[in-house]
């Protein structure tokens, strides 16, 4: 390698570690979306997600009964415990303070 090769990469991780550093406070800025955030947390929270949760398990029921196997009733109670718990988990991470 060249001396110029090995000096561009050493100085290409502290750029990028300036350049990322306000991403670290990502979480508690943006107001202006926070309709969006809420509008979305209803949805997934509310009846439109207990909706589509139970929609899973029985698209996923439907099929493993129509196809004779268990694995698409597995994956359709596998997606209703994301559409469940999921919001609830994502909204714990991402309002968590370290």
């Amino acid at each position: 390698m060249k001396i110029a090769q090995i000096a561009n990469k050493k100085t290409l991780v502290p750029v990028i570690l300036a350049a990322t550093a306000g991403v670290a406070m990502a979480g508690t800025s943006g107001a202006e979306f926070g309709n969006l955030y809420n509008l979305l947390l209803g949805w997934t929270t509310g009846f439109l997600g207990k909706a589509m949760a139970f929609a899973a398990f029985l698209f996923g029921a439907g099929y493993g009964v129509a196809s004779q196997t268990i694995v698409p009733t597995i994956l359709g109670i596998v997606f209703a415990l994301v559409f469940s718990v999921g919001p609830g988990v994502i909204q714990g991470m991402m309002t968590a303070l370290v």
